[in-house]
């Protein structure tokens, strides 16, 4: 985008939390939304909260929030000046980037390039090489074979170098694997949230995973590309927050993301905690690197695998947007980064350097989900009777970066700029910050056709300590009736010794999920 365009009204082409998280921010800045519903969430809090809400289709995904046509369509019918996609459903589609450009409606995230470079893991990988970073040995496979040499990755950060024009063409999974070593990851090309996703510790079982991966790749994302990595068996999930304008590039710190099931988050902190100082900042550095590479326009995360041990690092993926755990990065800076989305979208150059961001205390998220742990974390709809979390502000945002006096052409939209506000944030004695967000209301319906997550709760500490105490006493205080909830497994994996000591690695809940059935028959469902 070339020159500045004020947004005053924005489609918010979402639902659930991150939809209402959006439209508050939109809200606090003065600028009008537009919010697409599907049928499933005519009655939904986004929609009271919105200025205007549009049907585009029956309550399936596929037939309403992830049809361009109708996101597009409705963005014209309503005038909006841009379409903010949340995450998830068609928040990193390049297609509809470029619709939206086509009908002269601002796309709020990276440009259509940057989208189909990230989004596509061979090339992300090509890009990150190129941008000096680390990846595991891998490479493109195809069950049937192929010709063409798979990319073997590199062991030690790679020079500078121009990208190939296209990825390496397939070859036999049984040939990249032997190459590389088992246990092996079977990951698809097209996507992520742990779709297509396969561990492989037997040789015998490879062309089986790779099939059912490359099966379930097509399905998700229309995209039947997979390709191998070496598994690392005690690898930590880190992330790295970035803005950039196209031109500049600066990051928020890190994230640790590593308590997950079956590679979906369930627990976030900012930041990640017994890294070290070299190893932190090389981290950060090298999703700077990437992030100037790929010229990024927006919000977006960089993933590594950290091998804390040996001080290493690889690259994982790019995430082309706005993440759920972003509001832990949020507490310690005291950066509202939807806010500056906005900015940037409007053809802004950053508002912020990289000196202006400040890091206070320690933030730690937990996901509240509609899925019984005791029945294989099945998803749990239904009609939510009772809705009990602690008392949170309307506007999300600890106010770190107080808004600045309206101006004649921009009302209500700065946010303030200056240093010493962020440098001289102090944090209230005694119990920490928390913050909720959600969705939900009393009568609420949680459809059977999305993703289970009712609510994020956040706790934001002068340390790690302080945050954990925080986020516990306010998990003790929440409750949700009418589906089962994994409210009860967090607070356990809360008061769990090994969580609280910091660090843990991305098998570490499937190790106290096996323990804690050895120990007691059970998994803690509900509260």
């Amino acid at each position: 985008m070339s020159g500045s365009r004020v947004l005053r009204r924005v489609l918010v082409a979402n639902r659930g939390e991150i939809a209402v998280r959006v439209i508050r921010t939109c809200r606090r800045l003065g600028i009008e939304t537009v919010l697409t519903v599907s049928d499933a969430d005519t009655g939904s809090l986004p929609a009271r909260l919105a200025d205007r809400v549009i049907r585009i289709g029956p309550a399936p995904a596929s037939a309403s929030y992830l049809n361009v046509d109708a996101v597009v369509g409705a963005a014209i019918a309503a005038s909006v000046d841009a379409v903010h996609p949340g995450y998830g459903f068609l928040s990193e589609n390049a297609r509809l980037a470029r619709a939206c450009a086509a009908a002269g409606v601002v796309f709020i995230g990276p440009s259509p390039q940057t989208l189909e470079a990230a989004g596509d893991k061979l090339a992300a990988r090509d890009h990150a090489v190129a941008a000096g970073l680390s990846v595991l040995p891998g490479g493109h496979v195809t069950p049937a074979g192929g010709k063409a040499a798979a990319d073997a990755g590199n062991e030690a950060a790679a020079p500078r170098a121009a990208v190939p024009a296209a990825v390496p063409a397939a070859v036999p999974a049984a040939e990249v694997a032997s190459r590389i070593g088992y246990p092996v990851l079977v990951k698809a090309a097209g996507g992520g949230g742990g779709r297509g996703l396969r561990v492989v510790r037997d040789p015998a079982e490879l062309a089986h995973a790779v099939a059912v991966a490359s099966a379930e790749a097509a399905a998700a994302f229309g995209d039947p590309r997979v390709y191998l990595e070496r598994y690392v068996e005690h690898g930590r999930h880190v992330e790295v927050q970035l803005l950039g304008d196209g031109e500049h590039v600066i990051h928020l710190g890190d994230r640790d993301c590593s308590v997950q099931r079956r590679y979906q988050k369930l627990i976030e902190e900012a930041p990640a905690p017994g890294l070290g100082d070299d190893l932190r900042e090389r981290l950060r550095a090298a999703a700077v690197a990437l992030g100037e590479r790929l010229r990024y326009r927006g919000a977006g995360t960089v993933e590594f695998l950290v091998d804390a041990d040996r001080r290493e690092f690889y690259f994982l993926e790019v995430n082309a947007r706005v993440q759920v755990e972003h509001p832990v990065t949020e507490a310690v800076t005291g950066i509202d980064i939807v806010a500056e989305q906005l900015a940037i979208a409007e053809g802004r150059p950053l508002r912020l350097k990289q000196d202006d961001v400040t890091f206070a205390g320690h933030a730690i998220e937990v996901r509240v989900n509609a899925e019984d742990p005791e029945a294989d974390f099945r998803p749990c709809p239904g009609t939510i009777t009772r809705a009990v979390f602690p008392a949170s502000p309307a506007n999300p945002i600890t106010p770190a970066n107080p808004a600045s006096a309206a101006s004649p052409d921009r009302p209500n939209h700065e946010i303030s700029g200056d240093v010493a506000a962020r440098s001289a944030r102090h944090l209230p004695t005694g119990a920490g910050i928390v913050r909720v967000d959600t969705h939900l209301q009393a009568g609420a319906t949680v459809p059977p056709y999305y993703d289970s997550l009712l609510a994020k709760v956040i706790a934001h500490g002068r340390d790690r300590d302080g945050a954990l105490a925080a986020l516990r006493g306010a998990l003790d205080r929440c409750a949700v009736d009418g589906v089962t909830t994994n409210l009860g497994l967090q607070r356990a994996l809360l008061a769990d010794p090994g969580f609280a000591a910091g660090g843990v690695d991305t098998g570490y809940l499937a190790r106290w999920l096996a323990r804690d059935q050895k120990d007691h028959g059970t998994v803690p469902a509900h509260g």
